[in-house]
């Protein structure tokens, strides 16, 4: 089955890992069969999930290893013969990053680049997330997981190990339950939203964002002072998401900000 790819693209963000997956549709669409993508960013997954869902013929689905991954693989399944996502190996394996980094502290960048220059492509690579001065874990694929295991790497200055473990047995990032907000700011500025809606300092969030550990909208952004607005959403590496729903003015010249924290 072909699909109208040029009408699918049409003002993609991401054309050229949409590409992929427009072809893994129209197999699934023609053998019968489900289809696993590659690992795919969240914000090609999402705008995945909006483009290829509209396809009356066509189920879509997504895992990543757990919930609230936000890296994950994609399923393309003919809607008529939808098979249970948790019937369909994803092929994805648990990644233990093992080092002493009690003297040299790593970033989840710096992890991400020791994976990079261990062999690990981007799109093996799920989520991955630190586990304080002894390393960190990562969601890979099983095939990736395989590989590398026992193989020695480098994060910066300090020397790790691989090993390859079961899905259920990582210590995973603590997820919270959606919850709504509602917080008053003389601003929209993106340090004053941000550190009300994360429960952290002005100053502290100021330095994540100056980091480079806060996305706005999936992109990156490096300035405090940037203006936010309602439907804006700003990730924060391992603390979540924001949503701000809703901006109005109060009777004393402040902003009643609506958020829905993730």
């Amino acid at each position: 089955m072909v699909l109208p790819r040029k009408a699918l693209l049409e003002g993609s963000r991401y054309p050229e890992a949409l590409n992929p997956l427009i072809d893994a549709a129209e197999q699934a669409l023609r053998t019968w069969e489900p289809v696993w993508s590659a690992i795919v960013a969240a914000p090609v997954r999402e705008e995945a999930e909006q483009r290829l869902g509209e396809l009356a013929d066509l189920d879509l689905q997504s895992w990543g290893g757990f919930a609230g991954a936000e890296r994950r693989r994609l399923v393309l399944q003919r809607r008529e013969a939808v098979q249970p996502i948790d019937t369909l190996p994803a092929g994805l394996a648990g990644l233990e990053i093992s080092g002493n980094f009690l003297f040299d502290p790593a970033s989840i960048d710096d992890l991400q680049a020791g994976l990079q220059a261990a062999g690990l492509e981007d799109q093996e690579r799920g989520d991955l997330w630190l586990r304080g001065d002894r390393g960190g874990q990562a969601v890979v694929t099983a095939a990736a997981a395989e590989r590398l295991h026992e193989q020695q790497g480098l994060v910066r200055t300090v020397a790790v190990r691989f090993e390859a473990r079961p899905l259920n047995t990582l210590q995973l990032p603590t997820r919270r339950q959606p919850r709504q907000i509602s917080v008053v700011e003389a601003s929209m500025r993106l340090d004053a939203v941000g550190s009300a809606g994360f429960g952290v300092s002005r100053n502290r969030m100021a330095d994540a964002i100056r980091q480079g550990l806060v996305r706005l909208n999936w992109q990156p952004v490096s300035s405090p002072s940037k203006e936010l607005a309602p439907g804006d959403r700003v990730q924060w590496h391992s603390r979540g998401e924001l949503e701000i729903q809703a901006a109005s003015p109060t009777q004393r010249g402040r902003i009643r900000i609506g958020l829905l924290r993730r």
